[in-house]
């Protein structure tokens, strides 16, 4: 489960090998500071205005406009799998099985049968 320790900011930057990854953060500056040393690029990081889980967080980001491109929303979702089991179930193939959209799968079995 994730900590229970809270941040103020979070979001997602590029490693240099090209996986994005979810960051965690108190402070903007020193964390941009920080990740520009190291090589991070596409960083997009935000202020909370208030102080949050990272499970938290992650219900937050994944819906945050901000955060739509596929590697992002992998990178949270991937994040919450791993680290915040009481909400993961929440971002899993099942998230939203009232959805209209069919999941991913569902669209490559489809593509699969038609080619075959």
């Amino acid at each position: 489960m994730a900590t229970q320790k809270t941040f103020k900011v979070a979001g997602t930057t590029r490693l240099p090998s090209g996986t994005v990854k979810i960051r965690f953060a108190n402070d903007l500056v020193s964390r941009i500071k920080i990740l520009h040393k190291n090589g991070h690029t596409d960083m997009e990081l935000l202020e909370l205005g208030e102080e949050l889980t990272k499970a938290q967080i992650c219900q937050m980001l994944i819906n945050h406009p901000k955060f739509q491109s596929e590697e992002q929303q992998d990178a949270i979702s991937e994040f919450v799998v791993r680290n915040c089991k009481a909400i993961a179930k929440d971002f899993g193939p099942d998230a939203n099985p009232g959805s209209e959209e069919p999941a991913v799968n569902d669209m490559v079995k489809q593509e699969a049968e038609a080619v075959s």
